[in-house]
């Protein structure tokens, strides 16, 4: 049963999270890049800005960026290629109204300070439509090239994630670390956000336990390959999540829309139905209290412009996007 638990006025207010999260109601986003490519070669791009023009108009929620510093054969997936941060300061260019989203830094690869500046910058361009997903990342073999320590990735992220919210959320803040600097009330970060907070995604479980997570962010993005888990992992969340306080579930899937708008569900990894199947799916979602789906082209058979156009016209007048401050 979906959350009767309200928006903190900081995030309703917020151009961003209002338009992806509500209580009792699901939205939809992209995982960029916005077109389908196969696992040993990296994606065009040839289009992506139509496309991220295409997504915006259409009035969906978000685009997500992901954070993949190098291209490792055994995993076989380059993402979108483009350095998420850098993207996303680009998109705010060329988009009016949806929220811009990172699925999810791979924060103990970066340094938090230079996350924080890097993210108030973009959340100014966008002007307050950035949401900062935040992960540790799903490659070992990226860690030793930035001379860090995999095995202790878990608290980095901890460590890290608390420097960004005093640098973003104080003024001259008076903060210790165990692994990085400390900040001793002298500094003062510039910009500041463009809204009075950041909000902060989980991508994934970045090593943590779905109790901190709900604690210490607003908001969690899994991956998933079986739908039919949902009503299990919605349990356990909302048995972490402090009573009375909205904190939202959504999850990312690789995705193919059938041209066949009867196609029933197939089992596999990848979500793969006609629109019919798929609206009776994420409607009784939105009923268990999803609040997001993050659809994954990496997988898709037809053109992303069909897609959008598709689920644009089929599907999303059932889930709209929502403006800050809307009503329920």
């Amino acid at each position: 049963m979906a959350t009767s638990a309200a928006l903190p006025p900081e995030l309703a207010q917020h151009a961003g999270y209002a338009r992806v999260f509500r209580p009792g109601h699901l939205t939809f986003g992209f995982i960029a890049p916005l077109e389908s490519y196969p696992d040993t070669v990296g994606p065009t791009l040839s289009d992506h800005v139509e496309m991220a023009r295409k997504v915006d108009e259409a009035d969906f929620s978000a685009i997500w960026l992901r954070d993949v510093p190098f291209y490792d054969p055994n995993f076989g997936d380059v993402g979108q290629v483009l350095d998420p941060l850098a993207y996303a300061g680009f998109l705010a260019a060329v988009t009016r109204r949806v929220a811009i989203g990172t699925a999810g830094i791979v924060l103990p690869l970066r340094d938090p300070l230079i996350v924080a500046k890097q993210a108030a910058s973009v959340d100014q361009l966008l002007g307050g439509r950035f949401l900062m997903g935040l992960a540790t990342g799903d490659r070992p073999v990226e860690y030793p090239a930035f001379g860090v320590d995999f095995d202790n990735r878990a608290e980095r992220f901890r460590d890290a994630l608390g420097i960004i919210r005093a640098v973003t959320e104080q003024h001259w803040p008076v903060h210790a670390s165990r692994f990085y600097g400390e900040l001793t009330g002298g500094l003062e970060m510039v910009p500041k956000l463009a809204a009075t907070r950041l909000p902060t995604i989980i991508i994934g479980h970045a090593g943590q336990t779905h109790e901190w997570t709900a604690q210490h962010s607003d908001g969690i993005i899994s991956y998933i390959a079986n739908p039919q888990r949902i009503p299990a992992i919605l349990d356990q969340w909302r048995a972490a999540c402090p009573p009375g306080v909205f904190t939202p579930y959504g999850y990312g899937t690789m995705f193919d829309l059938d041209r066949d708008p009867n196609a029933p569900l197939q089992p596999g990894r990848v979500l793969r139905a006609g629109r019919n199947a798929l609206r009776e799916l994420w409607l009784r979602q939105q009923e268990q209290g999803v609040s997001h789906v993050a659809l994954h082209f990496k997988p898709q058979r037809r053109p992303a412009a069909e897609v959008i156009d598709e689920l644009g016209e089929h599907l999303l007048p059932l889930f709209p996007s929502h403006a800050p401050g809307a009503s329920a």
